[in-house]
Order: C-alpha cells, then sequence, then structure tokens
C-alpha cells in the first residue's frame, strides 16, 4: 500500500511504506535536490517505544533533530547522505526549510477542505505532507515564511487569528516515512511528482489556505 493519500504520480521517491529510511533520504537528495539530515530514532524497551533522545516525555519521539549542529550536517549530496544513514539506519529523515523550500502547515481538517478548493481552482500545488500530529505542511518557494503574514493581512485576516504557521530559514520537517512513536508516520498527502518538481509561490496557495483556516476556527 502506498503511503500516499491523494495526487499525481510519483517520479522514482519510494513511497511504499517499509521503504528503506537510508535509500528514502538517498532519493530525496538525489532527485529532487532537499537537503537532508538524520534525526533521533526510536529504540524499543520493555516493549514500548522510546525516543533516542532518552527523554521518556518527549514531544515528538523518533521525529527531532539529534543534535544541536543539525542545521550544519543537512545535506543535498546522496552520497553524504548515504553516509549518514549508514550510521544509524532507523534515524528519522528531517529536511531543513528555507533553503530548496518554505512550508506553510495547517491542521489537517484546513488543510483537506484547501486541497478540494485549490482543485476547483486549477492550483498547481507542490508536495504536501500529513502529520501524525494532524498537520499538514504545503511546500513552497524559499522566502514564503517572511511574506505570509502580508500576504494574510492583505485578505484580511489577522495573522494570530488564523492557525496558520509558515516555516522558514532555521526550522526542519520531517519528511516521510518517519514515524512520530506510536502515533504513526509522516505520510504524502499530495506526493513528489515531475508535476510540481517547480514549487508555487506562496502567494499562489495563501487565500485558499486563509479561507480553509478561517472556516476552521
Amino acid at each position: 500500500m502506498e503511503d500516499t493519500i491523494v495526487g499525481t504520480e510519483a517520479v522514482q521517491i519510494p513511497l511504499q511504506r517499509g521503504a528503506s529510511l537510508l535509500e528514502t533520504a538517498v532519493r530525496y537528495a538525489e532527485e529532487r535536490h532537499w537537503d537532508v539530515f538524520p534525526g533521533t530514532w526510536l529504540e524499543a524497551a520493555d516493549g514500548v517505544q522510546h525516543c533516542s533522545c532518552g527523554d521518556t516525555a518527549c514531544a515528538l519521539p523518533g521525529a527531532h533533530p539529534a543534535r544541536e549542529d543539525w542545521a550544519t550536517q543537512a545535506t543535498g549530496s546522496a552520497t553524504v547522505a548515504r553516509r549518514l544513514w549508514s550510521q544509524q539506519p532507523t534515524a528519522s529523515i528531517l529536511m531543513p526549510t528555507g533553503r530548496s523550500f518554505d512550508t506553510v502547515s495547517v491542521p489537517e481538517t484546513a488543510g483537506f477542505l484547501a486541497l478540494a478548493r485549490m482543485k476547483r481552482m486549477e492550483l498547481t500545488l507542490g508536495p504536501v505532507t500529513l502529520t501524525p500530529d494532524r498537520r499538514m505542511h504545503f511546500f513552497v518557494l524559499p522566502g514564503g515564511a517572511a511574506k505570509t503574514p502580508d500576504l494574510v493581512r492583505k485578505l484580511g485576516w489577522v495573522p494570530s487569528s488564523l492557525d496558520l504557521v509558515t516555516l522558514g530559514e532555521g526550522s526542519y520537517v520531517a519528511a516521510p516515512p518517519t514515524r512520530y512513536g506510536s502515533r504513526g508516520a509522516v505520510q504524502w498527502a499530495c506526493r513528489p511528482s515531475a508535476a510540481n518538481r517547480w514549487l508555487p509561490d506562496a502567494e499562489e496557495l495563501i487565500s485558499p489556505l486563509a479561507y480553509a483556516c478561517g472556516r476552521d476556527r
């Protein structure tokens, strides 16, 4: 079964459940030219999975940076990615935002509403992920995070009134098939494909996203 919810045909990136984290990380770097870096991983103890960070109350078990200098560790080299995951094959796949892409994150319910609206508007989407904490991340061109608040204001919304979060330079997202402890794995709601290799600008998507968030309040 594919680890994808809706979307167009994929190019080469593995999307099957059970796909090797190593090979998937390598393909993200090789085929999409996305920077990747290994995060924490899950360790089993007494039948329970815990985050490798050692914090029993970890908010993102197995799905956050394993070291403070993660930004310098991130690589777009398939060769380096292969070496990094060879050292810890079960490490999560994390990707820094603000380099190849930014993301606009909204609640799952608003995200699916926005996707339906975007389809009717015949907008060209970039990849979109769905996380186990019930949020969707819409990939947009770098720089989108900085201008989104002004775009929201121009639409008549107060940015703080909407559950719409942007991630740019200094942040990161977890990539499929990274798992959040026992809560499940990150999935593609709209998977990488030849059709969405060129990402949309945040300005192209912000109207349906803000509208959906306003409806979802």
